[in-house]
């Protein structure tokens, strides 16, 4: 069970995580020592993130020699608010790309697009990314930005 601190309940937070359609910044070490940052779409379920990606995207395979990652989910506009922490990842194979689809769904509201005609061609091999966080805080600035 992952440790909760920050302004937030885990209900609350847990209601955020559930309901935003920001991506998820994830932040992670290369083979060779140094930092790659990225964002992705994400569902959050029973305490985990959950993402996709193309099974031959760089991130699998600095993930796969050292699945430590950091993370934030957080609104692009004030007041600012959200949810960082720091977990590890986990990667399994999605060959039906259900996943993909969810996350379609969750942030475009479908798959009647031309990134999805490109993402979910036949042949593209998909994985998920399990998020499993350790820390989580929460923030959220809203009281002392009001004005803004």
């Amino acid at each position: 069970m992952p440790t909760w601190k920050g302004a937030w309940s885990t209900a609350e937070a847990t209601a955020y995580l559930e309901d935003a359609t920001v991506p998820i910044r994830l932040a992670c070490h290369r083979p060779n020592g140094g930092l790659w940052m990225l964002s992705l779409w994400f569902a959050y379920r029973d305490g985990e993130f959950l993402c996709a990606t193309g099974a031959n995207a760089d991130i699998v395979e600095y993930l796969e020699a050292d699945g430590s990652v950091a993370f934030e989910v957080s609104e692009n506009d004030p007041p600012y608010r959200g949810v960082r922490g720091a977990g590890s990842v986990s990667i399994e194979p999605d060959p039906e790309k259900e996943l993909l689809h969810e996350l379609f769904e969750r942030y475009l509201g479908g798959t009647d697009n031309s990134l999805a005609d490109k993402l979910l061609v036949e042949g593209r091999k998909e994985v998920r990314l399990r998020i499993e966080p350790e820390r989580l805080y929460t923030w959220d600035f809203s009281e002392r930005m009001k004005d803004v």
